[in-house]
């Protein structure tokens, strides 16, 4: 079966500046993750910007990238630091030489250590310090950008900074929770008004993290009920000023009452008889309830900000590229407006607490010597994204 998509569907994929550039005085560096690595060097993809624009362009014709913000504005409301805006613009001009189109994210999770140390995200006053660093960026590189995503999963940074403590600053206050979602939606809808002035052409959205939460007993309703009305309803209400909708899918998260994982539970996702990639149940047709969910709601345009698989083996990477394509397809087809779909990620990067061992690449990257080696999923995502078509192939992986 082969698939043709739109001519004006595109496809790229993503990456993270603080997943994949070392580490320079933000509020995760030092941060030791799960597997044991430290959060300082991770993909050394400052110093292989010329390889990586190769990568970049040969997987796809677009980009969703970002800049590092503790690296590029030193101090509050301070210049751009030169050499890092010159270095940062050297790449970006490569990539559009290479017809890389650029959807530009504005914070993905990390702040720099001297706006942690004001209170970030939980003071409506420091709002303006971060307003002023998105201004400078638009002002230097709206020029090579084609779409801006103002914040990365703000439900995501929220839930695990401020509930969870998973990430800095590692705090377990739903109140909190609650003033970071609102004063980032202060923050979005003001950068969106002064980007819409300059760059009336270039639209704008947000990324929101979508998942399915699911019950598996009576005991685990509430919790489900409860953590869908927070991550799905509650804190994207907060990004409603936008161009388009851009969402993140990775999987469904089963409930009994606890979240149910292949990376904390394994035995109960085995014992539910559970597909799963290395970290959750892989779930493909989630997203197309999400999608459903959020057109049906908003009747804005949709763009896959984000989507993959955490599998070191590469086999079910091969697989979900053909059934995350079907489910995209067949949406299209069915009368939603989606305009876009970024795979995450281009290469193996620091997967924030959980650390570099867990796998989302296309390319493999080497964790001593940070040498990229393409997966056979990196093939099969290349011709998909630059031909706009998929042979779709029988296989099932999980019946090896």
């Amino acid at each position: 079966m082969k698939l043709v998509f739109p001519e004006h569907f595109f496809f790229g994929t993503s990456t993270a500046a603080a997943q994949i550039e070392t580490a320079y005085e933000h509020d995760w560096q030092g941060f030791k993750a799960r597997d044991g690595y430290v959060f300082d060097v991770t993909t050394d993809h400052e110093q292989r910007f010329k390889e990586d624009a190769e990568i970049i362009a040969s997987l796809a014709p677009h980009y969703r990238m970002g800049l590092q913000w503790s690296k590029l504005q030193r101090e509050p409301f301070g210049a751009l630091h030169q050499e890092t805006s010159n270095d940062y613009h050297v790449f970006i001009k490569d990539l559009k030489q290479r017809n890389v189109q650029i959807m530009m994210v504005l914070h993905h999770f990390t702040n720099p250590k001297w706006f942690a140390m004001r209170g970030g995200w939980e003071r409506e006053d420091n709002i303006p310090a971060w307003i002023d660093f998105a201004k400078k960026v638009v002002d230097e590189f709206g020029q090579y950008v084609s779409y801006w995503n103002t914040f990365n999963e703000p439900n995501v940074y929220a839930s695990f900074g401020f509930m969870t403590g998973f990430f800095p600053p590692h705090k377990v206050n739903p109140v909190a929770a609650g003033r970071v979602i609102s004063n980032m939606g202060k923050a979005h809808d003001e950068i969106y008004d002064y980007i819409k002035a300059k760059y009336p052409d270039q639209p704008i959205g947000i990324s929101h993290n979508c998942a399915i939460f699911s019950a598996e007993n009576i005991l685990g309703w509430f919790p489900a009920r409860l953590s869908d009305w927070w991550f799905m309803e509650y804190c994207p209400k907060h990004f409603e000023k936008v161009d388009f909708f851009g969402m993140s899918y990775y999987g469904r998260i089963p409930h009994d009452p606890m979240p149910i994982t292949y990376l904390e539970t394994p035995d109960k996702i085995k014992a539910l008889g559970r597909k799963h990639d290395d970290i959750w149940e892989y779930h493909p047709e989630g997203i197309v309830d999400c999608i459903k969910r959020y057109w049906n709601k908003y009747k804005k345009p949709i763009i896959i900000t984000e989507n993959g698989v955490c599998d070191e083996s590469d086999f079910l990477r091969l697989q979900a590229i053909q059934d995350y394509a079907q489910l995209i397809h067949q949406c299209i087809q069915e009368g939603v407006d989606l305009r876009g779909y970024y795979f995450w990620s281009t290469w193996d990067n620091f997967e924030w607490h959980l650390g570099p061992t867990m796998r989302f690449g296309l390319y493999e990257c080497d964790l001593k010597t940070k040498r990229r080696l393409p997966r056979p999923s990196a093939e099969l995502y290349r011709k998909l994204a630059h031909r706009k078509s998929i042979t779709i192939q029988e296989m099932d992986v999980f019946a090896v």
